[in-house]
C-alpha cells in the first residue's frame, strides 16, 4: 500500500513542478494581447489641473492616437519583431524622429518612447519571479535595453498570469535609479471585453524615490 501511495505521488509531482514560462513566452503573450484589441474610444491625459483629450482607435496591431489643439496624430504598429511609431500628416505617415522619442507628450509624464512600447521587444529579458499586483497574480520580469538609444537602461514588468495584461512597469535610468513608474489602477468591461480605464504614471526625482509628477492616462466608455 505504501509503495502504491509513493508511486502515485511520484506520478503527480511533475504536474505541480512544471517550470514557469520563459521571459520570451511571457512577452509574446503581452504582445499578442496588445495586438488583438479593437478600440474606438475617447481618452485623456491628466496632470493636476491640465487635461489633454485624445481619441484612441485600434484595429488589431495598428493603434492611432489623435490629439487636437494643435493637431497631432500618432500611429503605432505592433509587429512580430518590433514596433514602429509614425507621425501621420496630410501627406501620409512618416517614421517618428528617433531623436524626439524622449520628449514628453504635451508636457506630461508620458514620453513618445513610452507610447511606442519598444521595451516589449528588447531581446535581453529574464523572469524574476511572481508577485501579486492589485489582487492579480503576476509574472515579474526584467528587460534590458540593447543600446543607449533608449532613455531607460532596463524596465521591470509585472504581467497578469491569466490575461497577459501589463499591470505595472518600473523604468530605470542609465545610472540605475528608478526614473518612472507605471501602474494600472482600474479596468473596465466594454462589449464583454476588458480594457484599461486608468493608468497612473509617476516620475521620480533623480536619485530619489520621491514622486515629482503624476500623470493619469484615462480611457472613457
Amino acid at each position: 500500500m505504501r509503495r502504491l501511495i509513493l508511486f502515485s505521488f511520484a506520478l503527480a509531482l511533475p504536474i505541480y513542478a512544471a517550470p514557469p514560462p520563459s521571459a520570451r513566452e511571457i512577452l509574446d503573450s503581452v504582445r499578442l494581447l496588445e495586438s488583438r484589441q479593437q478600440i474606438d474610444l475617447d481618452g485623456q491625459l491628466r496632470e493636476e489641473e491640465k487635461v489633454i483629450p485624445f481619441h484612441l482607435a485600434q484595429t488589431g496591431p495598428l493603434i492611432r492616437y489623435s490629439f487636437s489643439d494643435p493637431e497631432e496624430v500618432l500611429q503605432l504598429r505592433l509587429g512580430e519583431n518590433g514596433s514602429r511609431l509614425d507621425l501621420v500628416t496630410d501627406t501620409g505617415a512618416e517614421k517618428f524622429p528617433a531623436e524626439k522619442l524622449n520628449e514628453k507628450i504635451r508636457g506630461t509624464g508620458i514620453s513618445y518612447e513610452d507610447l511606442a512600447l519598444k521595451f516589449l521587444y528588447w531581446p535581453n529579458a529574464r523572469v524574476l519571479g511572481d508577485e501579486t499586483v492589485r489582487t492579480r497574480s503576476c509574472w515579474k520580469l526584467q528587460v534590458v535595453a540593447p543600446s543607449r538609444n533608449s532613455q531607460y537602461w532596463n524596465v521591470v514588468i509585472w504581467v497578469d498570469k491569466a490575461s497577459g495584461a501589463l499591470m505595472r512597469m518600473e523604468a530605470y535610468a542609465w545610472d540605475g535609479k528608478l526614473a518612472k513608474r507605471f501602474e494600472v489602477i482600474s479596468a473596465q468591461k466594454i462589449d464583454n471585453r476588458w480594457f484599461l480605464k486608468q493608468m497612473r504614471v509617476e516620475e521620480l526625482q533623480p536619485g530619489t524615490n520621491k514622486v515629482q509628477a503624476r500623470t493619469y492616462l484615462e480611457i472613457k466608455r
